[in-house]
């Protein structure tokens, strides 16, 4: 009895410089490819990893299907299971920098206007207290002052009516 074989799925071929490498790999999906790499953060997102366009990258691809396939970022050598390390340039040598020793810097002006500062702002604080006790005492003026002509219309209003009453006792007419 012969057995049915799965289709295999179509491969897709994606890279990605991870580290120091250009990276390369052929599976069926971008999961796929982030498996393979080892990573769960979603390279293609932030477009670290792509489909390649790269034909040399594609065809070693395809040749190893699910394997990773490294080269020195930035060479165009063959892509390989071990690319090795890659190769460094010697930096130059460090340039000798002169420094000037500075002088600590005068933080008397600093001082002063810091000084300054609290002077005007304790002044700030005499003159609202002066004006909240002289406010006080106006309120209080007022008050009083009310008081006394609340009373004063009271006693008005008092009177008139007395000299109204007297007015109609002794026979006045009421104004119409």
């Amino acid at each position: 009895m012969a057995t049915k074989r799965k289709p295999q799925p179509k491969l897709k071929v994606f890279q990605a410089t991870i580290g120091f490498y250009d990276t390369v790999v052929a599976v069926p999906s971008q999961a796929a490819a982030l498996r393979a790499w080892g990573t769960s953060q979603n390279l293609f997102k932030d477009k670290t990893a792509r489909p390649s366009e790269d034909e040399q990258a594609t065809k070693a691809a395809l040749s190893k299907p699910g394997a990773v396939l490294r080269r020195p970022i930035g060479t165009k050598a063959a892509f390989g299971i071990d690319a090795g390390l890659p190769e460094i340039p010697d930096l130059p040598p460090p340039t000798k920098k002169t420094t000037k020793k500075r002088k600590s810097p005068d933080r008397k002006a600093l001082d002063q206007a810091e000084a300054e500062l609290g002077r005007i702002e304790e002044r700030g604080r005499t003159e609202r207290a002066a004006f909240e006790t002289r406010r006080q005492e106006l309120d209080a003026e007022e008050a009083h002052a009310e008081e006394r002509l609340r009373k004063a219309v009271d006693k008005a209003r008092d009177r008139i009516a007395r000299e109204r009453q007297a007015f109609l006792d002794a026979g006045g007419k009421p104004k119409t």
